[in-house]
């Protein structure tokens, strides 16, 4: 059975063998030099030939192989060899296949001069002065060593092989002057070999996206030197590397495997400027060829082939699928998205880390997924002002209110808060100052880890006045520290009544308990009164979402001034009558019905419908109510169900003596609704 021949000389020729040998397609490698054929990957399915042939050797081989195609991956300065390919083909029936490299790479910048050939961009360097970082090759380099005042001048980077070592050795380039580095080379590590070199200027080949032609433009453009291009010959001959694959396709009459695995890592940048960086993350970003996340984040960087400001998975996902497909051909195909701060600390990694895995699992994309952690403002501002954070309570208004702010801080001695800018620590100031909590210390950390970084200590007070827009993380110090219970129980002096029926405290509790509320909860307060019910819900968890729905407009000016008495954001108090008041309400998970008004039947039917599911307590302490509840709930289909009734005696002084004086008995119906099973 007849073979494929590549004659490889380029990444492309490289991973062309790669993509044959994964599909079990058996060829053979042409490569020059001892390093070509050491970057290449072992595979049953792939033989290498390693070394130089003329015309007549080339002729010769292919004339004695039982060959399908011959593929010329030769570098696109390699003239003389493709001209030597071609002609050996030419009277044998074999398809010559040309793979051309993609040379779309980089826009041009103004200091650049553009050369047809070697030579002439060589003597054109005799009328410089200063360093000259060469990156044409150990090929071209007699071409450029025409002169002992050029030659002397040569940094030359070529590949870390012996034939290239040689070639520099017999042109009396040594020393410090030859740089042999395996790329691809970033644009911070180009920019660092100018600086390091003081070179003056730079000589390149147009050698596209795979020869890092970009990078070299970006560096001398950051540098302020000039670029001596060697333009690029035969251009528009040959064939992108996806018609290669389709073409061998038809000969072989086998399916090429194109796709390769992408590797996705998912990287926190801390506060954003470079020096934050862990050194993982900035290797990270130097080798990626694919960078996504905010826009201000990718501002500094230049990836191999391209970024985009997208961060929801809504982007990234459909964008993935299509760059699979898109840079099949890519030598590591790794994609770094960025996080601010660190990627398990308030961030959208983990959304996004979930939201991927699904993909990779169902078969929609091929690609393995790293996480790598960052440092976190508030960990950075915690070691700017010798603070401990073990001991602290850490909250976000980045992106939305921080709900029970106030509340929060109260409670804790430690809090640092990372905001979305200067009109959230106006905030916290104006909060701080209606709270009456006016000697909290804050310090505010302003654009942490840039040059313009400021860290001061501010009162409540100052920090209404605080106008420079920006980055912000804030530590509060509270004085005013005060222990938290541990179970709910306000006594009911502590609400703000007037004359509004109350829950009373011991029947409230009992209540709360039967009702089994857990995180995330969704509560209706029907009848909610002065709001006794709803605060104790609502200050059990910060997660609960309480709605108080009353039709009086005395108790519900009384229940908004006990949420704002107990400092809570998380109680929506909906100023209506049941059931008609519950329309675009989010479906409740549980539910406190304390008064009907007469409507229970309407009411629980209409709760039925938003939640076939939800746990419901009702009180009553008429016998005629007990009988209404009972002939209600008999007509649907429940579980769980509990009927208490709670009898509670007070002591009350007469005199010298202390009598128990009996409350109302009170029945607690509890139970939950069960779905229809048809």
């Amino acid at each position: 059975m007849g073979e494929i021949l590549i004659f490889a000389g380029t990444t492309e020729g490289r991973i062309l063998s790669e993509c044959l040998s994964a599909s079990g397609i058996v060829h053979r490698v042409c490569v020059a030099t001892e390093y070509g054929e050491i970057v290449l990957k072992e595979h049953p399915a792939a033989r290498v030939r390693r070394g130089r042939m003329g015309e007549d050797e080339i002729k010769e081989y292919i004339r004695k192989g039982d060959y399908l195609a011959v593929v010329d991956a030769t570098h696109p300065y390699a003239a003389r060899i493709t001209e030597n390919i071609k002609e050996a083909v030419r009277w044998l029936d074999i398809p010559y296949l040309r793979l051309k490299r993609r040379t779309d790479a980089g826009k041009c910048y103004e200091n650049m001069v553009f050369f047809e050939t070697n030579e002439a961009c060589a003597e054109a360097l005799e009328g410089t002065e200063g360093n000259i970082l060469l990156t044409t090759g150990s090929k071209e380099l007699p071409k450029y060593c025409i002169s002992e005042g050029l030659k002397s001048r040569l940094y030359v980077r070529i590949l870390p092989g012996m034939e290239s070592l040689a070639l520099c050795m017999e042109q009396g380039i040594c020393g410090k002057q030859v740089l042999a580095m395996q790329g691809p080379f970033s644009v911070d590590l180009n920019e660092a070999l100018i600086h390091q070199y003081r070179i003056a200027c730079l000589v390149t080949k147009e050698s596209g996206k795979s020869g890092g032609y970009q990078e070299k433009l970006e560096a001398a453009w950051r540098a302020g030197i000039p670029v001596f291009v060697v333009g690029c010959p035969n251009r528009d001959e040959g064939y992108a590397f996806d018609q290669i694959c389709g073409k061998l396709e038809q000969i072989c009459g086998r399916k090429i495997r194109r796709r390769r695995s992408l590797e996705i890592i998912l990287a926190g940048i801390g506060m954003g400027s470079r020096d934050s960086l862990t050194k993982e993350v900035h290797a990270a970003i130097e080798n990626a060829d694919i960078l996504l996340g905010a826009e201000r984040m990718l501002i500094p960087y230049s990836p191999r082939l391209e970024k985009h400001p997208y961060y929801q998975a809504v982007q990234i996902i459909p964008y993935l699928r299509e760059i699979q497909e898109k840079y099949f051909c890519l030598e590591t195909g790794r994609v770094v998205v960025l996080f601010s701060g660190d990627s398990g600390f308030y961030s959208g990694c983990q959304f996004l880390y979930s939201a991927l895995q699904e993909d990779i699992e169902a078969g929609r994309l091929n690609a393995s997924i790293r996480i790598m952690p960052g440092i976190s403002s508030a960990a950075y501002l915690a070691a700017c002002i010798g603070e401990s954070y073990q001991d602290a309570v850490i909250g976000s208004m980045h992106g939305k209110p921080l709900v029970n702010m106030i509340r929060r801080l109260q409670r804790q001695e430690k809090t640092f808060l990372l905001m979305s800018g200067v009109k959230d620590v106006n905030e916290l100031g104006r909060c701080l100052m209606e709270a009456d909590m006016m000697k909290c210390e804050i310090v505010t950390g302003y654009q942490l880890s840039y040059p313009e970084q400021q860290i001061r200590r501010i009162t409540p007070k100052e920090c209404l006045e605080v106008k420079e827009e920006g980055l912000y993380t804030c530590f509060v110090r509270n004085p005013y520290v005060t222990d938290r219970r541990l179970v709910h129980g306000t006594e009911d002096q502590e609400f703000i009544r007037d004359k509004v029926p109350m829950t009373k405290e011991e029947v409230r509790e009992v209540s709360i308990c039967k009702l089994k509320p857990c995180k995330n909860a969704v509560v209706y307060d029907i009848g909610s009164g002065t709001g006794s019910v709803a605060v104790e819900l609502a200050g059990l968890d910060d997660s609960i979402q309480v709605f108080a729905i009353e039709r009086s407009k005395e108790a519900v000016s009384l229940i908004t001034k006990n949420k704002e008495r107990f400092c809570l954001d998380n109680i929506t108090v909906v100023e209506a009558e049941a059931p008609e008041g519950l329309t675009g309400l989010p479906a409740p998970t549980h539910v406190f019905l304390g008064g009907s008004g007469g409507r229970m039947d309407e009411i629980l039917s209409a709760l039925y419908r938003r939640n076939p599911a939800l746990r419901i307590v009702m009180n009553a302490v008429s016998l005629e109510t007990i009988c209404e509840i009972r002939e209600i709930v008999s007509r649907y289909r429940i579980e769980r169900e509990e009927l208490v009734q709670l009898q509670v005696s007070r002591i009350r002084k007469a005199g010298r003596y202390h009598l128990m004086q009996a409350e109302n008995p009170v029945w607690i119906c509890a139970f939950n609704f069960m779905p229809d099973s048809n």
